[in-house]
């Protein structure tokens, strides 16, 4: 298909169809061009310039029900199109596929999300808020929560939000705790915050949908990556850049050591990348100099026990 479906494209069709006159050059692209190939479009002069029209309304119904499922029925997938919510860009229409398949037949004339959300972890349990109903996330070892309605999704205030890179970390968290733990006690000291729940949430599957759950709540973030450069790029592009301060990298206390005894060949690879790279949030400088100064990187699955 070597066209775009939109909203306009579907009205153009449809007044063409109703026996409207429009403007040539409102009748441009490769579907226009087909159906003036089909004799289904003819060009009328009109003053300096000349239009498009239909002879036959229902002949060219006809024609395209049968070159795109999407074009079955005109006017109910322009109300499709126009009136069902809004794709992560707020500009391009889409509709749930149970609505493109009961009014088209087809429930992929248009790309959707199917399955938004992301995954939640924990190693002790957790009373939370999805949908107005409360629950507890507490997954067995080697299982996962699936959160898809993340808009209505909520913790308390005083938790943790750990977000894991790689998949491995976020399987292996309870082997992790010493981790985690000691990182609260270096940032938080004394307080409230050294004994908080923690949960964690997977980068993966990769979409804006973490971020703007983060931004709608009011929870402390903790980014957990590599301890490379491109780690750091990721935290401060993706989640500091627009959660600010609430945001925080997760720095180990043995940093110096793990990245003294790291792998030079990832360096190598993201040095000419990253080498300009920008850190907003000052409080990882001294990881880049750590990284700059030994020419290597860590790979976070060498926190797992």
């Amino acid at each position: 298909m070597a066209y775009t479906i939109t909203t306009s494209l579907l009205n153009r069709l449809i007044a063409l169809a109703k026996g409207a006159e429009l403007s040539s050059s409102d009748c441009k692209g490769t579907i226009f061009n087909e159906l003036v190939q089909e004799g289904l479009l003819i060009t009328i002069p009109k003053g300096r310039g000349s239009c498009c029209k239909a002879p036959n309304g229902k002949a060219l119904r006809v024609y395209l029900a049968t070159r795109d499922d999407a074009f079955k029925d005109l006017e109910k997938t322009e109300a499709i199109y126009r009136e069902i919510s809004c794709s992560e860009d707020g500009a391009t229409p889409f509709a749930p596929r149970n609505i493109q398949a009961s009014t088209t037949g087809n429930s992929k004339i248009r790309k959707t999300r199917s399955c938004k959300g992301f995954l939640v972890n924990c190693y002790e349990p957790i009373l939370v808020s999805l949908n107005e109903k409360k629950f507890e996330i507490n997954p067995p070892e080697g299982s996962f929560v699936f959160i898809a309605d993340y808009e209505s999704f909520f913790i308390p205030e005083n938790v943790i939000v750990v977000g894991v890179e790689n998949m491995e970390n976020f399987r292996y968290i309870s082997r992790q705790q010493k981790l985690f733990q000691d990182y609260l006690i270096k940032c938080f000291g004394d307080s409230n915050y050294t004994h908080a729940s923690l949960l964690f949430v997977s980068r993966y599957p990769q979409s804006s949908d973490l971020v703007k759950w983060l931004q709608n709540s009011k929870n402390l973030y903790i980014h957990f990556g590599d301890l490379d450069l491109a780690g750091i790029n990721i935290y401060l592009t993706e989640f500091f850049a627009r959660i600010g301060d609430r945001a925080s990298f997760l720095i180990p206390p043995d940093a110096d050591s793990r990245i003294a005894n790291g792998c030079r060949e990832r360096y190598d690879d993201q040095i000419l990348k990253f080498e300009k790279m920008k850190v907003a949030d000052k409080r990882v400088q001294p990881l880049v100099d750590l990284i700059r100064k030994y020419h290597k990187g860590y790979d976070q699955e060498g926190f797992i026990d």
